[in-house]
């Protein structure tokens, strides 16, 4: 958290600002960042974790999907029962009118799934690198913010199955503007961490020859990591916050089906209440003005391209975006289908939903906290503590791949759920913060929603892959568990890639990279 002493140490940095005069640059800080910029306050960091905090993705990632699943389930009917009587789906298949023909309704959510990561990827080519420029970032999250919070709230009337097409258009733009809020949030902890006390001081330190270059860079490393650990223990204290207050309302009301939709208010509120702050305290760090010839429009067309053909500059940078699109489309993927038949397991019921929710934010919290307080302990690598959390991110995949031989494993029992959600709270939760931390390792400075762009085309919008091939194979053999071992080949052979970028090599290419872009001049052509 904020140390007690920032007054004294911003002092001190005041200071020393006075004395080296507004001209003088530190030898590495050749980024598109201005200068002179805000230091970094405690009001503007809480408000940073807070949103986070509200950002939890219980409701759009988990209480919208099991809404939009438990409308479309109960419009459904089992083609196989003479006459069709929708609301028959207890037992054998379970379709949707869906064009000409139907489809089973589980392949329509994860196909609902795949349209979002779709135009995600659209989203994040298109206005990905426009947010490096001016204060467009932070309007950009802004807007996206309140679409998501608007889309939330319009769960509230959705009330039967006859409204199945209404709660998955609902769905589908909450659950891509908050897609998109991680991407755009995520980009900002880069820039905190070098506006961070400790972290200016070093560059003064570096710049006066007291310490090395190599030293400056753990700092940094360790302020990156510090958060992007506080504020991914945040979100999953949010999580648990979110599950024990929706208690309140899903017990007492225990038989209405409408106390779902309470539950998903509750849950937006909880957002609403906590985000607001970081837009009233951010501080204002624009980035460079649009370049001429440019537009918000098709600044991000152009960057992409412009990124692309510098991957032969950035190697270990593009080696791990292709790495973790795998393994991102791997994971989320399988979540999803994990989240499917869970739903089906407790029949919808939010009870048990919350009650499997809390299990995975308790330790979800317990996790984050142990993982950063043994990296700072140990100093262990972002690569190797990430590497931790990739072997189960293969194991999950892999217990479910067991249930196609027995019933005993594999998420057929209520208790293989515990089991998952308890696992994934201990070892996946780490893995958001230092999937995030591993990439900032290896963004150019300056660059950083250009790039977490791109890591959010492979994060979010990579799994437009895993949920169309799973989907399909579920829709032709109306089997869940067949989605597992494609799910266990990407996330296995992505691990692999990642053991074998190098951190330190790409933050070299990273530093030669914008070293080379400012001799060429080419800062206000890009």
């Amino acid at each position: 958290m904020a140390d007690k002493h920032d007054e004294d140490v911003i002092a001190h940095i005041e200071s020393l600002d006075a004395d080296a005069g507004q001209n003088r640059r530190c030898s590495e800080d050749s980024s598109l960042e201005a200068k002179d910029q805000h230091i970094v306050t405690r009001k503007e960091l809480w408000s940073y974790y807070l949103y986070y905090n509200g950002d939890n993705g219980v409701g759009p990632g988990s209480y919208s999907q099991a809404l939009f699943q438990s409308a479309i389930t109960s419009a459904g009917y089992n083609p196989d029962i003479k006459p069709v009587s929708p609301g028959n789906c207890s037992t054998g298949r379970c379709v949707v009118p869906w064009g000409n023909g139907t489809r089973n309704v589980n392949s329509v959510v994860l196909l609902a799934n795949g349209i979002s990561f779709s135009i995600m990827t659209f989203m994040f080519i298109w206005l990905g690198s426009a947010a490096d420029y001016g204060s467009f970032g932070r309007w950009l999250l802004f807007t996206l913010t309140m679409i998501c919070w608007t889309c939330q709230y319009g769960f509230m009337g959705v009330r039967g199955p006859d409204q199945w097409q209404a709660s998955m258009a609902l769905y589908i733009i909450s659950y891509i503007a908050y897609g998109a809020t991680l991407v755009f949030y995520a980009a900002i902890f880069p820039r905190l961490a070098r506006w961070m006390p400790k972290v200016k001081i070093g560059r003064e330190d570096l710049k006066e020859a007291n310490i090395s270059q190599e030293t400056y860079d753990k700092i940094e490393s360790l302020e990156k990591n510090h958060l992007s650990n506080i504020s991914t223990a945040h979100s999953n204290i949010g999580y648990l916050l979110t599950l024990i207050i929706n208690l309140s309302v899903l017990l007492p009301l225990q038989g209405n089906d409408y106390a779902n939709n309470w539950a998903l208010f509750l849950t937006n509120t909880y957002w609403v209440v906590l985000g607001v702050w970081w837009f009233i305290f951010q501080q204002k760090r624009p980035g460079p003005k649009i370049p001429k010839g440019s537009s918000y429009v098709t600044i991000g067309w152009k960057q992409v391209f412009f990124a692309l053909r510098e991957i032969r500059s950035l190697p270990q940078t593009f080696t791990y975006l292709a790495a973790f699109f795998l393994l991102a489309d791997g994971l989320n993927t399988t979540g999803t289908l994990v989240s499917i038949i869970q739903n089906n397991q407790v029949k919808f019921s939010f009870l048990q939903i919350t009650y499997l929710g809390l299990s995975q934010a308790i330790c979800s919290t317990f996790s984050t906290f142990t993982f950063w307080y043994i990296q700072r302990y140990f100093q262990i690598s972002t690569k190797r503590m990430f590497m931790v959390t990739n072997f189960f991110s293969v194991l999950i995949p892999c217990y479910g791949m067991l249930g196609l031989w027995t019933d005993r494993v594999g998420y057929h029992a209520i208790y293989d759920f515990w089991i998952y959600n308890i696992v994934f709270g201990l070892f996946q939760a780490p893995y958001y913060a230092y999937s995030q931390t591993m990439m900032s390792e290896v963004t150019p400075q300056g660059y950083e929603n250009m790039f977490f762009g791109l890591f959010g085309i492979t994060n979010r919008a990579s799994s437009v892959i895993g949920p169309n091939v799973v989907q399909a194979i579920i829709n032709s053999t109306n089997n869940n568990w067949l989605g597992f071992p494609f799910l266990f080949a990407i996330c296995t052979t992505a691990s692999i890639a990642i053991w074998m970028v190098d951190v330190e090599k790409g933050r070299r290419n990273c530093q030669e990279f914008v070293a080379k872009r400012k001799r060429q001049g080419m800062d206000g052509e890009r």
